[in-house]
């Protein structure tokens, strides 16, 4: 999630960030927010794919939500280890 994390830092323009941290059954799920600007989007060659692909990679979930003009939110759920 640092690429979430940056993403915020360098593109968002946003004064807070939270991140949430939780367990559901035998899913982590992880949310970053922030009340940037949004518009965030999955493009080819962006961090934002890349991340979505090492999610699904380990058969997890990415879901983004950032209409223009904020806030952005990014959900990972994963499968926990067992």
């Amino acid at each position: 999630m640092s690429e979430a994390l940056a993403n915020v830092a360098k593109h968002s323009d946003a004064t807070t960030c939270r991140i949430q941290v939780g367990c559901t059954g035998d899913r982590l799920c992880v949310v970053v927010e922030d009340d940037g600007l949004g518009g965030a989007v999955f493009a080819a060659g962006h961090g934002l794919t890349g991340l979505a692909d090492r999610v699904q990679a380990v058969d997890g979930t990415l879901v983004l939500d950032s209409p223009r003009g904020g806030p952005t939110r990014l959900i990972a759920e994963l499968p926990c280890a067992s």
